[in-house]
C-alpha cells in the first residue's frame, strides 16, 4: 500500500545531513506576513500536478488539494465513531445493507472559476472512479449513479459498510474541467479549480502558494494565504519549525523537546494522535518455526513496547499499543470486546519462556531450541535508512536475547526490501498494517486469506507476513457484509480473539494523524482537549483545521 503512511515512514527514516534550502518566504529565518500560514513537509522537489486523485501528485504530497477541492463529508479519524460533518453533501442516506447511497447536495455552492457546482458534477467524479482504476486508489466498487435534482444516488454490488467514510470523503472535481481531458489518469492539472476556499497563484519545485478566492458557500476563512515548502529533509524541516519559518508540519524528530518544543514552549506544540492501524513486526508465517502461533506469541511477551515507543520512536511518534487485541486506544476503545478489556501486553520473560517449554521448546544454557533441537534465530529487516524502525529492531533484537532468540538486524536497501517485502523473502520485518474507520482494514491487511500469496509471487496489498486462517477470511467477510450491528460484533469478537491467540504480527505502536504546529500567530488548532480533526496538514480534516484558525493577537 502506497499512500500517505507510506510516506510518512518514508520520512521518518530519511535523516541525512544536507541543508536547508531556501525557498522565498520558506526559507529559514524568514517570517511570514499578517494573514499568512506556512506549512512544510519534508517531501523533496515537486512536479507541477495537482491532480487530487494521485498519491503522487504535488497536492497530495503537500496536502493543499484539500484547501481547493472539498470531500462530500468531513469525518474524523481520531474520534472514528463521531457522525461526519456535512460538507458538499448536506445530508447522505445508506439503503439496502449499505449498497445504496442517497446524498443531497448543497446547493449554491461555487467553483472558483465561477461555475455553479451542481449534482452531476457529484455524479460526474463518481462515474470518473469508476471508469478510472488509476484515480480509484480506494478500490471501491461504484454501480450505477444517477441524479435527481440536487440528489446524487449511487449503489453498490456488495455492503460498502467498512467503506463508509472512504466513499463520503470522496473529492469532487468539475466535470466542465475533467470531461476535457484526453486521460484524466495521467494527465497533469496544473490550473485546479475546485470549491474550496483557495486557488493556486504560484507552483515552484519548492514551493506552492494558495490565495483565499473571496468568495465561498462558508465564511470565509481568516488565513488569507498559505505558503506551502518541500523542504529537502527532516533536518530541513525541523530548522525551519524551530526558527518560525514553518508553523505547520507532520515530521519525525529524534529529540523534539530539545531542537523545537524546547525553543519556544510557549507556542510550538505537537499532537500525535493514535488511529485505527498499527505499526509492528510482521512473520514469515509459511517459514518454520515462525508459522507457530506458540512462539510468535512468546516472542511478543518479550517485547517491551514502551522502550520502542520511547526510545525507538521519541516517546511520541507512534503512540503505544496496548490491549492484547492490537486495537488502537483510545481510538478503538468502543470496539475492544468486554472479554479483552483491561488485558494489556506486559513484558513477562518468565512467562514467555515456560509457554515455549510446555509447547515443546527445549533450552540448551540460554538458548532457546526450537521442537526439532534447532536454535532459534531471526533476521529483523528493514531499510537502513529508516532510523526509528532501525532502533526499534535493534530494542526488539534486545528483548528477544532475553528468551534465547538470536536475531540480527539487516539495515537493508531500501529497493531491494521492498521487493522482498513484496514476495515474502524475508523473516521478519517492522511494517505498518492499514487503516479505516474500524478496526475492519487494520485487521484485514493482517490477516485476510483473500489477499494471500504464495512466497515468490509479488502484488500483495496487505497480509504481508502470507497468513492463512479460513476463520479469520469468514469472519472479515462476516463483518464486511453483516446487515446488523449484532452480526458485525460477533465477526469482530472472533478477529480479536484471532488476534490474541494466534499472533499473525505482533503490533508494538499505533499510526498517528498528529503535526507540529505554532500558536504564535494562529490559535484554533486541535489537541488533545479539543480533538475536532486530527492535526496532520495531509489529512482531509487539514481544510477543517485551517478554517478553525484565527490570529493570534
Amino acid at each position: 500500500m502506497r499512500d500517505i503512511r507510506r510516506l510518512a515512514l518514508v520520512v521518518a527514516g530519511v535523516l541525512a545531513g544536507a541543508v536547508l534550502t531556501a525557498c522565498g518566504a520558506g526559507a529559514a529565518g524568514s517570517s511570514a506576513g499578517p494573514g499568512v500560514l506556512t506549512v512544510g513537509m519534508p517531501n523533496g522537489p515537486l512536479t507541477d500536478d495537482n491532480n487530487p486523485f494521485l498519491t503522487s501528485s504535488a497536492s497530495t504530497s503537500l496536502g493543499y488539494r484539500y484547501m481547493i477541492y472539498e470531500p462530500l463529508v468531513m469525518t474524523n479519524i481520531v474520534r472514528p465513531t463521531d457522525p461526519g460533518k456535512p460538507w458538499l453533501a448536506t445530508a447522505w442516506n445508506w439503503a439496502d445493507n449499505y449498497t445504496k447511497l442517497t446524498l443531497t447536495i448543497r446547493d449554491k455552492v461555487t467553483w472558483s472559476d465561477g461555475q455553479p457546482m451542481t449534482a452531476d458534477d457529484v455524479a460526474y467524479t463518481f462515474g470518473l472512479l469508476k471508469q478510472n482504476s488509476g484515480l480509484n486508489i480506494n478500490a471501491i466498487p461504484f454501480g450505477d449513479v444517477s441524479t435527481s435534482g440536487d440528489q446524487v444516488t449511487v449503489s453498490f454490488p456488495s455492503s460498502q459498510y467498512v467503506n463508509q467514510a472512504k466513499i463520503l470523503n470522496t473529492l469532487i472535481v468539475p466535470k466542465h474541467q475533467w470531461s476535457t481531458m484526453k486521460d484524466p489518469s495521467t494527465d497533469t492539472v496544473t490550473n485546479p479549480i475546485g470549491t474550496g476556499p483557495y486557488t493556486m497563484t504560484s507552483f515552484t519545485s519548492q514551493s506552492v502558494v494558495l490565495k483565499e478566492r473571496g468568495s465561498y458557500w462558508q465564511t470565509l476563512p481568516q488565513v488569507k494565504e498559505i505558503l506551502y515548502t518541500s523542504y529537502n529533509d527532516n533536518n530541513a524541516q525541523t530548522t525551519a519549525l524551530a526558527t518560525g519559518a514553518a508553523q505547520w508540519s507532520y515530521v519525525f524528530i529524534p529529540n523534539a523537546s530539545t531542537v523545537y518544543t524546547g525553543k519556544d514552549p510557549a507556542h510550538y506544540k505537537m499532537w500525535f494522535p493514535p488511529t485505527l492501524a498499527v505499526h509492528g513486526l510482521w512473520f514469515n508465517t509459511q517459514q518454520a518455526p515462525f508459522n507457530d502461533p506458540t512462539l510468535r506469541r512468546a516472542m511478543s511477551m518479550a517485547i517491551n513496547r514502551s522502550d520502542v515507543l520511547n526510545q525507538g520512536e521519541a516517546g511520541y511518534f507512534y503512540p503505544q499499543v496496548t490491549s492484547v487485541t492490537g486495537i488502537p486506544t483510545p481510538a478503538g476503545n468502543s470496539y475492544i470486546g468486554a472479554q479483552y478489556q483491561g488485558q494489556n501486553f506486559t513484558v513477562d520473560v518468565a512467562g514467555a519462556k515456560k509457554l515455549l517449554t510446555d509447547a515443546g521448546y527445549r533450552y540448551q544454557g540460554t538458548t532457546l531450541l526450537d521442537k526439532t533441537g534447532k536454535p532459534v534465530t531471526v533476521t529483523l529487516s528493514d531499510p537502513s535508512g529508516w532510523s526509528d524502525y532501525v532502533t526499534d529492531l535493534e530494542i526488539i533484537k534486545d528483548n528477544l536475547a532475553t528468551i534465547g532468540i538470536t536475531a540480527t538486524v539487516d539495515k537493508a536497501n531500501e529497493d531491494a526490501w521492498t521487493k522482498n517485502v513484496d514476495t515474502g523473502e524475508f523473516q521478519a520485518i517492522l511494517h505498518w498494517s492499514n487503516q479505516g474507520a474500524t478496526p475492519y482494514d487494520m485487521y484485514e491487511s493482517i490477516m485476510d486469506g483473500a489477499l494471500y500469496k504464495p512466497v515468490g509471487t509479488g502484488g500483495v496489498n496487505g497480509n504481508y507476513g502470507r497468513y492463512q486462517n479460513p476463520v479469520a477470511t469468514t469472519a472479515l467477510q462476516q463483518y464486511a457484509n453483516a446487515s446488523d450491528d449484532a452480526s458485525r460484533t460477533a465477526a469482530l469478537n472472533t478477529l480479536e480473539q484471532i488476534m490474541v491467540t494466534d499472533m499473525p504480527m505482533i503490533p508494538t505502536g499505533a499510526s498517528n494523524a498528529g503535526g507540529e504546529y505554532s500558536t504564535k500567530s494562529w490559535v484554533g488548532w486541535p489537541d488533545a482537549s479539543n480533538p475536532y480533526a486530527p492535526i496532520q496538514p495531509t489529512l482531509v480534516n487539514a481544510l477543517d483545521v485551517v478554517l478553525h484558525l484565527k490570529p493570534a493577537s
